[in-house]
């Protein structure tokens, strides 16, 4: 298991990350403002079940990566850190769109759970994120590596899954504000950007 500090210090990076308007808020948003409530939940569920995939699939391969060498472990962590100081660089200094979201057709909460999951399982972005960011959090003489993988994923799934829940609720309320204020995409994406920055740049230069 991941030492007290660590899940703490992770937990509060997931809440800057998961409670900002990114891809997956706004699809939830989206879907259950044009199809209602039940099919943003079932966006959200579909979302989550994507992460868990992905969270399985860091565990097998980091894991593998740990029992054939310490030092390609650690070459996979820097690799990570420089991922996530490029996706906040670009994060930051990426133009947030002028039409916002694109129009979403009604759609059934089974069939908006099944393109969701997909969606998110197919997403090369979303792989190179979880393959990125949940090894900068994994200590190999901490314990079992794929228990310590297994449970910050499943903790990004438990959280990230609250934040498009709560979305998929209130749909009406905050598809207003964002529709209402398209710099607040501009806003989200300085924002994500510099904790990515931050984490990747701490991660990279931390003591190993």
């Amino acid at each position: 298991m991941p030492e007290m500090t660590v899940l703490l210090t992770y937990l509060a990076v997931l809440v800057g990350f998961v409670f900002l308007p990114g891809p997956s808020i706004l699809l939830t948003l989206a879907r259950a403002s044009t199809s209602g409530t039940w099919a943003g939940v079932a966006t959200s569920l579909g979302i989550g079940l994507g992460d868990v995939i992905h969270t399985l699939l860091a565990v097998v391969g980091v894991s593998a990566i740990v029992m054939a060498s310490a030092n390609a472990f650690l070459a996979v962590k820097l690799l990570g850190a420089g991922y996530l100081i490029y996706i906040g660089i670009r994060s930051i200094f990426e133009r947030a769109p002028l039409h916002g979201q694109p129009d979403l057709q009604l759609i059934t909460p089974h069939k908006a759970f099944r393109k969701a999951c997909l969606a998110e399982v197919l997403n090369p972005k979303s792989a190179m994120f979880f393959l990125a960011f949940l090894p900068q959090f994994v200590a190999p003489d901490q314990g079992d590596v794929a228990l310590q993988l297994l449970v910050l994923g499943l903790l990004f799934v438990v959280v990230g899954t609250a934040a498009t829940l709560l979305v998929a609720v209130a749909a009406g309320a905050i598809g207003a504000t964002l529709r209402s204020n398209p710099s607040i995409q501009r806003w989200q994406g300085k924002v994500v950007g510099t904790l990515y920055c931050t984490l990747g740049i701490r991660l990279a230069f931390q003591p190993r």
